[in-house]
């Protein structure tokens, strides 16, 4: 088994920046393919980036893309997401997820998930 926390979230003004992290614990080198994915009041969950175990492919949302980055550190079981020029609509829950069997972009095909953290950003 795998746990996944994320750390990170808070509440910031449209504009700056954050960096989630998620730290996996337990079997650690199950997490294969891992992600970030995100849900909103009121909407379904979606998909916001992923990375393959060994960070050479990175995949993106559209609507992400050119201002968030992930990354990861095998060596300290830890998946980043680093946010920049946040907007209001980027507030939502983000949730880190573990060892993916299928389409990337799709929620279920992701076997770990940890509890999210919140951002909030603020006009």
């Amino acid at each position: 088994q795998v746990q996944l926390v994320e750390s990170g979230g808070g509440l910031v003004q449209a504009g700056t920046s954050l960096r989630l992290s998620c730290a996996a614990s337990g079997r650690a080198s199950s997490t294969l393919t891992m992600g970030w994915f995100r849900q909103a009041p009121g909407k379904e969950r979606e998909f916001v980036a992923a990375i393959t175990w060994s960070g050479d492919y990175t995949y993106y949302s559209e609507s992400i893309k050119g201002r968030f980055t992930i990354s990861r550190d095998n060596a300290k079981n830890t998946l980043y997401l680093q946010m920049n020029s946040l907007k209001p609509e980027d507030t939502a829950v983000y949730y880190c997820t573990g060892h993916l069997a299928g389409a990337y972009y799709v929620a279920a095909n992701y076997r770990y998930w940890g509890q999210g953290t919140q951002v909030t950003v603020s006009s």
